[in-house]
Formats: C-alpha cells, structure tokens, sequence
C-alpha cells in the first residue's frame, strides 16, 4: 500500500495540512510534533534518502570579507550548476549569515531536512562554527573547510602544497627576501598558505624575517589602502612577496605602482586563485590557479555517490593547483649570489 499523508496522519492523530507543514520544515509546527511526524514517515518508508531529488548550496556567511567581493565564488558556483543538471537534481542557492537572529533556527532547518543533500561553502567557517553541522541527518558535504572532527566529507584545495610552489618559484628566480602578504581575516586556507610559504623558506635555509610580513584586508579595495598606510611609514621592502589571494595582490599592486615602486622591476607579486582580472593587470599577474568550476563538479559528484549508494566513508578530498607564470615576477638570479641550498 501506498504511503500517503493521510495515512500518517492515522497514525499520528495531526492533521494533513500539519504533516505537511513539518515535513517541508515551514515555521509553526511545535518541534515535538515535528519530531513525531518525522519519526512516523521515516517508518512508514515516506522519506528515503534515496529519493533525494534537491541539492542545495548553502554558503556560510561570517562577515562576507572573503566571499562578498570576489568572482571565485560565482565560477564554483557555475560548476555545481553544471553537475546537478547534468545528474538530475533541482539546485537551491542558500546564504546563511551568522549574523542573522534567526541563524540558529535556519541551521536546524538544513540539517535535518532530510529530503535534501548540502554542498556547504566553509571558506569563513572557523573551528568554532562547525559544530551545529555535526551528525546531520541529511547528506552533507563541505567545499573549501575540513576538520578533523567532522563525520562528513570535505573537498578543498590543496593549499599547503600550492603556497611552497608558488615560494620555491620565487627562489628560483633569485629572490632572497620574500615577505607574505597576509588576510587579516584568518580563515583555514590562508593558514594553510601561511604554513606552505613558511616551509619553502625553511628548505631553502632563508631566515623568515616578520619585518617583511604585512597583514592587509582580504578584498582588493581593503588591501590597497591598508597597504597605502603601511607604504606612508616607509618601511623596509623585500624585493618579492607571495600574497594570500589574488585580491590582496592586486589591492597591493595598485599601492605600490602609487608609491612609484615598478612591478616586477623593484617589487615582485605572485597570487593565488587566478581570477579572471589577473590576467588583464598590469603587469600581469603571477598567480596559482584553482579549477573553481571543476572543484563545483568534484562536489556535486561526490555527494551524488552518497545518495545512491549510501557511502558512509569519510574523505577529505584535495584538489590539486596549477602555477600560472605571467609578468609580476623578475628574474633576479643573475644578482644573486649562489647560496641556496638544494
């Protein structure tokens, strides 16, 4: 026999029009009456994550320094877009903002609406914040944030790795003083750049020097006039810097060619994202590319696997980068004398 609302409603004594009311988690029903008819319809075989037809992409909102300004977002955006027509799903674009009073109450809502599965953007996610996404009932999957303590899988760049590339580069060109420019907000892929920047430096035997680390705004508006203000103390320069993204790179780039530095003559830049602009700069921006569409795909694939098949395995998923040279870096290595350890 079909199972239908009228049949829960038998069995619960709530009416349809209540049933229905809580099972598509619309405001008004009284959380233990929810609790009840969700118990009942899961049962009776109504909801089955098998028959999941709704994916949405929830973007977790912190104070919007990252994703407000940025084009990355919209590309990986387009690549979830891409996917979930291409298996089938309807897609449902989410913000949810910490700052929201209600924000607590919209948390619930996601992860315990289990007729959906949720690509969660975490770039401004931060240790602390993760916990109301623990044990949800429903698919969940993260994009750009990974913790230890989540039961859910995460897929991320590989940062890290990327960063040390992007410092050896540096190196290799000749560059012995190389300082970091970086995001004053401290989400966990700036971290993690921090600690590949760090790394290559140790390699290859170069004092870290903080005098050469400037911490600016994570938007390219915010960069160039914290940088501006760091420019009027006249302070010591490196003759390279690796920035955090590319919109710290560029906010920096402006203020330096105002500052009447030349770009890569006197001070060489090297990003990371490759946004679209870099590569219309000038110069043209040195930077690390991201497959921000394919990352899209990558995610809507993967928690595809866990609808269908139930996959219960948890994987952190690094996407790897790809160094794109261009104009912002001078070779230095006919300056240099050879001391730089293999």
């Amino acid at each position: 026999m079909k199972v239908n609302l009228k049949k829960i409603s038998e069995i619960t004594g709530f009416s349809s029009a209540t049933i229905s009311n809580a099972l598509n988690h619309k405001r008004g029903v009284n959380e233990d009456t929810s609790k009840r008819i969700f118990e009942v319809a899961h049962k009776l075989g109504y909801i089955d994550e098998n028959r999941i037809t709704k994916i949405k992409f929830v973007t977790y909102k912190k104070n919007g320094w990252i994703i407000d300004d940025s084009p990355y977002f919209s590309l990986m955006l387009d690549g979830v877009k891409k996917e979930c027509r291409n298996l089938g799903y309807e897609m449902v674009v989410f913000t949810l903002d910490r700052k929201d009073e209600d924000y607590e109450n919209q948390v619930k809502w996601l992860v315990n609406d289990t007729s959906s599965a949720v690509i969660l953007l975490g770039t401004e996610l931060m240790d602390e914040d993760i916990t109301p996404f623990l044990n949800a009932s429903c698919p969940i999957l993260s994009l750009d944030y990974y913790n230890s303590d989540m039961d859910f899988d995460g897929v991320l760049i590989n940062n890290t790795d990327s960063a040390k590339m992007a410092t050896e580069y540096l190196i290799e060109k000749g560059h012995l003083q190389i300082g970091y420019l970086r995001g004053s907000f401290r989400i966990k892929p700036f971290r993690s750049r921090a600690v590949g920047y760090t790394r290559a430096l140790k390699k290859k035997g170069i004092p870290y020097n903080r005098e050469y680390t400037v911490t600016l705004t994570p938007s390219m508006e915010g960069a160039y006039e914290d940088m501006i203000d760091y420019l009027k103390g006249n302070p010591k320069l490196p003759t390279a810097y690796f920035a955090d993204n590319d919109m710290i790179a560029l906010g920096a780039m402006k203020a330096l060619q105002e500052f009447h530095y030349k770009i890569p003559e006197d001070i060489s830049l090297i990003g990371f994202d490759d946004l679209p602009f870099s590569d219309i700069a000038t110069p043209r921006l040195t930077t690390i590319r991201v497959s921000k569409q394919e990352i899209g795909e990558l995610a809507v694939q993967r928690i595809h696997q866990m609808i269908k098949n139930k996959d219960k395995s948890k994987l952190k998923i690094c996407v790897c980068t790809e160094f794109v040279e261009r104009d912002s870096v001078k070779d230095r290595t006919k300056e240099t004398t050879g001391y730089l350890q293999n």
